[in-house]
């Protein structure tokens, strides 16, 4: 029974290691990412870099009808704060920063456009995105290099 301790123990350490915990705020930060690059991607026309598509000013239009904001300037703000603020947390650059916008479109959504989908997608993305908040990018992130370079 000792022995099993022992090596439960030593897991234990391990797993609650500055590299473990690196790797999952890294995980955490390309899972947030991924979710928000792909949709702003959808609203992108195909084969241009950043041209915004006449069907994503129409669902802004149409389906997206509860924002507080015009469609005319919701569009393109939530397309630029889609592609930024996930490139940015891959990086890991002003991650609590963009971990907090995406907690905030995340809120925006939640109230104004897909009110039941709560349990089922935006407690998972609002959870992730509290995380970094709280955690920050981790040694595995730009942040940590800056503040590196910083202290010297």
């Amino acid at each position: 029974m000792q022995t099993l301790l022992t090596y439960h123990d030593r897991i234990v350490i391990w797993l609650a290691s500055r590299r473990v915990e690196g790797l999952a705020l890294l995980l955490s930060r390309v899972a947030l990412a991924g979710i928000f690059w792909r949709s702003a991607r959808t609203k992108i026309e195909e084969g241009t870099l950043f041209s915004i598509s006449d069907q994503a000013y129409f669902l802004f239009e149409y389906e997206y009808t509860g924002l507080p904001l015009p469609p005319a300037l919701a569009t393109p703000l939530t397309t630029g704060a889609e592609h930024l603020f996930p490139l940015l947390l891959v990086l890991g650059l002003f991650t609590r920063l963009s971990a907090l916008a995406l907690l905030a479109m995340t809120l925006v959504i939640q109230l104004f456009v897909y009110p039941e989908a709560w349990w089922q997608t935006h407690i998972v993305w609002s959870a992730i995105a509290l995380i970094l908040v709280s955690r920050g990018g981790g040694p595995f992130a730009l942040d940590a290099l800056l503040a590196a370079r910083r202290a010297e």
